[in-house]
């Protein structure tokens, strides 16, 4: 009997009863780790020495899950899949990742990412691409690729991931899945390879939402090495779904949603759309009320530009430290530091990654940092300010997730565009990191055999109102609970 595909809810019923042992989850979770590495390159570490835990009543206890490889994992590989770090093993752990543990969650791999969180297609991740287990000739989105791609695939009920402008929610619209990222602060920084501090979210990614408030649940909590963490001891994400939504309130952008916004839109965009309409239409059947707002265009169509500024400023602030001299496989056969550290970062970095430390150094020169950094804070403020006034009459802004299904890996295949909409769309969830509000993707139907999703995202500490809704939502749909499957 196969296990990997239930809910955390029923694997705890099982092994409550005895009907199945953490070390048989245990090795059935291994051995789809290694067939789905085979088929879609989702790991850079596989754990086949990983110990069974005692059966408690906390419902992650005995269960294996999947670790990001950004989070420090004390005497495991922890690589940020980048080269800079292949043979980097910390001596701690990640605060969440401790959390779990003392939870009694088994992890049984990392998994690949983009290569330090820095990409949204999961192609940059040293061990190679990840593949879509939907269908190989696609990406699975990034930067939590393989946490995706391996909760989709039946690997086991959940992983971790983290969400800078939306690493978490996309790769789990691409995917199929379910992905959240709550509140800025609920979950500990501590331990997390950083990127950009002020966007940084860790999460989860799984099958249902009920599992991904299960899981957060544990992971939360005010946390002495984060002074971002905050006591969310109150919040009792599980026990707040009740399902109950008669009442609320959620609205959605006419300049994101209308097809009449786009320039010749792809038959992709308007059947993605029309997925997302039937989804609202059900909203409403279950007693929600849906408005359509309209949104300042040219403050739409600024959000990625924003993006790519702040990221790569604070990126290359947090990571003036790998030079190859405190860690990292040293530069050898150099007489002074400054051309070791060159020749370090030089082949260690992804083109990617040189780039977004170019971008990032420009912005911050003092000449430039008034044109480029500050007016991108400034943007950033007004973003979430909209949506913070959104806020003060609605639940929720819901919100279809990107253009459309996953993109294919070598971009053969997929329609460019220079229209400003079509970007706005596809990059809106990194509102939900400008503002730390807590946002959830679902899945809402397929176009041409791909899923694709719908976002909720909620105001700052009301997380409990944004996951109900959420489970209310998917319950009245048909695609809770996925095992993607890629045809062959």
């Amino acid at each position: 009997m196969k296990y990997m595909n239930k809910s955390i809810e029923e694997l705890h019923e099982l092994l409550k009863s005895g009907e199945v042992t953490s070390k048989e989850l245990i090795d059935e979770s291994l051995k789809l780790s290694h067939e789905v590495e085979d088929k879609y390159n989702a790991f850079v570490t596989i754990l086949d020495d990983a110990k069974e835990a005692p059966i408690t009543d906390n419902l992650l206890s005995g269960i294996p899950c999947g670790v990001k490889d950004n989070y420090s994992t004390r005497g495991i590989l922890s690589t940020g899949s980048s080269n800079t770090l292949k043979d980097y093993v910390p001596f701690f752990d990640a605060t969440a990742y401790s959390k779990l543990k003392k939870a009694g969650a088994v992890m049984v791999n990392k998994t690949a990412m983009d290569e330090f969180g820095m990409g949204g297609t999961g192609t940059t991740c040293h061990t190679g691409p990840v593949l879509n287990p939907w269908d190989k000739t696609r990406q699975c989105a990034g930067s939590s690729s393989g946490s995706a791609c391996a909760v989709a695939a039946g690997v086991y009920p959940y992983a971790t991931g983290s969400d800078t402008g939306d690493s978490i929610r996309k790769p789990a619209a691409y995917c199929g899945i379910v992905g959240y990222k709550p509140t800025y602060g609920m979950i500990s920084r501590y331990g997390l390879f950083p990127f950009a501090s002020s966007l940084d979210h860790l999460g989860v990614l799984t099958r249902n939402v009920k599992d991904a408030a299960i899981v957060v649940d544990e992971m939360k909590g005010i946390d002495k090495n984060d002074m971002t963490t905050w006591d969310s001891s109150k919040i009792k994400l599980k026990e707040a779904l009740t399902g109950e939504v008669k009442g609320k309130k959620l609205c959605y952008v006419k300049e994101l949603c209308d097809i009449n916004e786009y320039e010749n839109p792809s038959k992709e965009l308007k059947e993605h759309l029309e997925n997302f309409f039937k989804a609202v239409e059900l909203a409403k059947e279950i007693g929600i009320e849906v408005e359509e707002v309209s949104v300042n265009r040219t403050l739409l169509n600024a959000s990625a530009s924003v993006y790519v500024v702040i990221s790569c400023a604070e990126a290359t602030s947090n990571m003036s430290n790998l030079t190859g001299i405190i860690f990292g496989p040293r530069s050898k056969g150099f007489d002074n530091w400054i051309d070791m550290v060159k020749d370090y970062r030089t082949k260690g970095f992804s083109s990617l990654i040189k780039r977004r430390f170019v971008i990032g150094s420009y912005v911050l020169q003092s000449q430039n940092q008034e044109r480029y950094f500050r007016n991108a804070q400034r943007v950033r403020r007004l973003l979430v300010d909209t949506w913070k006034d959104l806020f003060k009459k609605y639940d929720g802004v819901i919100l279809p997730v990107g253009i459309g299904p996953a993109k294919h890996i070598d971009g053969s295949l997929d329609i460019l565009s220079n229209d400003l909409a079509t970007v706005a769309l596809d990059e809106h969830l990194q509102i939900g990191n400008y503002g730390g509000f807590p946002s959830i993707t679902i899945p809402d139907g397929f176009v041409d055999g791909l899923p694709v999703a719908l976002n909720i995202t909620g105001n700052c500490y009301d997380d409990e109102n944004v996951l109900n809704i959420a489970y209310a939502l998917e319950k009245a749909m048909p695609f809770k609970g996925q095992i993607a499957k890629d045809g062959e």
